[in-house]
């Protein structure tokens, strides 16, 4: 079941939220739409380059409004939340376009506030006045999300399960010095500020470990350990998980007492406002995964991956809102879980990796019992990097990508220096979905499963008009994805 408050006072204040989002909306129109995902999935590019789409007149043919010429006008306005960081789109597009360089990725929640003049597409709306919909992108880490199970978790059972996880196929090496030094103190005894800092210290190094590009696991709460901010060193991420006896209680004054009562301060102080204030408030969400990336790195990256998707949708309710539940408490009505970097595949991989994903999402419904209403899935490049080719090899014509490998990327011996275009075969996915999750039901552990080449590529250069205006930023599938998360909206 979706975490809930129970506090009353949570309760009310998130339904006086929602009653003013509502008055608000009633004189302007607003979507507001949730962007998050898991390590690094690409979520600052996503946004960078839909809004730069919309703002320069990008090639969005699967996108009604722009499509059908109704849309008359897109402007960015200043957001409503002065207490939330400005999404800083400026700087991220002029790092894609200007430098070629990737954006630095999403560290805390920020906004970014875009407003579309259209023409109703019905006679009848299109008597009494122009249409205008703000659409406000509300960016966050994906490790925040993967919080929010914590809600409905005592410290016994958030122990006893990132344990349990801890002990199994690679994290059982990555886990093994912090594991020793849980089970070394005696949790009886009394609390000590340097055992709690150093047991907190190796917990956190551990999910580093596990986050890193070697080994890109995505099951890594609590999130705020990988990404403290203005909380670093403070009491609420100064906890980690013990070994606790089957039976018994904390006593006053001890360790156990000590990490049981930092890890509901952490729920207080960090998790429940950002459910509060945020994530209640939300209408849409899109989820991005990298699921090239786990495949790459093997069948225990593919389940993490899975387990993380299910504890993440596990948080989401879709279903229509009705007026009732707008006001008290809302329902995100569609989500979307999008595959990023289409672009380092041909277009023949490109259904197979959205089937591949939805595949993936699918087995997470179904292992919380949930409907699949509201859901989708597809396969997107939010900036494609790479275009494709043809290249002759023993009389045979062989499917290329074509772009820039940043620098010290390798394939084989060879070591790329950021600067020379070149042309990679990269690889298939499996047609049938089936046939890579019984390979991961094997045990094959630690080999990659498909055989793709999985290359980072420097932004694209972009050309120029003849009036030296640069074109929009290029996409695979990105005019899908908006007319499926605010499409509807603008009719």
């Amino acid at each position: 079941m979706p975490p809930r408050l129970t506090s009353f006072a949570d309760d009310a204040r998130i339904a006086l939220d929602n009653l003013a989002d509502r008055a608000s909306g009633l004189v302007n129109p607003t979507v507001r739409l949730g962007v998050t995902g898991l390590s690094r999935s690409g979520k600052t590019v996503f946004i960078s380059s839909l809004v730069h789409n919309l703002l320069h007149g990008g090639r969005l043919p699967l996108f009604e409004p722009v499509q059908s010429g109704r849309v008359s006008a897109v402007r960015l306005e200043p957001q409503p939340d002065d207490a939330v960081p400005r999404f800083q789109y400026e700087d991220h597009i002029r790092a894609l376009v200007k430098e070629r360089i990737w954006p630095d990725s999403t560290r805390a929640i920020s906004e970014l506030r875009i407003t579309l003049d259209y023409q109703s597409a019905s006679g009848w709306n299109r008597l009494f006045s122009p249409g205008r919909l703000s659409i406000d992108i509300v960016d966050y880490p994906g490790e925040w999300l993967l919080d929010l199970p914590l809600l409905g978790k005592d410290y016994r059972t958030f122990s006893e399960e990132t344990i349990a996880l801890a002990e199994t196929g690679i994290r059982s090496e990555l886990s093994h010095g912090w594991l020793a030094l849980t089970r070394a103190p005696d949790i009886h005894a009394g609390a000590d500020e340097m055992v709690a800092r150093d047991l907190a210290n190796a917990f956190a190094d551990y999910l580093k470990a596990c986050k890193a590009d070697e080994r890109s696991l995505s099951t890594l709460p609590p999130g705020r350990l990988l990404l403290p901010g203005d909380l670093e060193g403070s009491p609420a991420l100064t906890f980690a998980p013990l070994a606790l006896p089957a039976q018994g209680h904390s006593g006053r004054g001890s360790l156990w007492a000590m990490m049981e009562r930092r890890y509901e301060a952490y729920k207080s102080v960090v998790v429940k406002p950002f459910f509060r204030e945020h994530f209640a408030r939300l209408d849409r969400q899109i989820v991005l995964v990298d699921a090239l990336q786990a495949m790459n790195r093997g069948p225990e990256a593919v389940q993490d991956l899975e387990r993380a998707l299910t504890d993440v949708l596990a948080c989401f309710r879709p279903g229509t809102n009705s007026l009732l539940s707008s006001l008290l408490g809302r329902r995100i009505d569609r989500v979307l879980v999008a595959a990023t970097k289409a672009d380092h595949l041909h277009h023949e991989s490109h259904d197979r990796l959205d089937a591949l994903t939805r595949r993936l999402v699918d087995r997470a419904i179904a292992r919380i019992g949930m409907a699949g209403a509201g859901i989708d899935v597809m396969a997107l490049a939010s900036v494609r990097a790479t275009r494709e080719a043809t290249v002759k090899r023993n009389g045979h014509e062989l499917p290329v990508i074509v772009g820039t490998p940043m620098e010290g990327e390798t394939i084989g011996a060879e070591c790329f220096d950021g600067q020379r275009k070149t042309a990679i075969f990269p690889g298939d996915l499996p047609e049938d979905p089936e046939s890579l999750f019984a390979r991961i039901a094997s045990g094959e552990a630690g080999e990659p499963l498909p055989d793709v080449n999985v290359v980072r590529f420097r932004p694209p250069l972009l050309e120029e008009t003849g009036g030296g205006i640069k074109l929009s930023v290029p996409h695979i599938r990105l005019d899908r994805a908006m007319q499926f998360l605010f499409g509807d909206r603008l009719a």
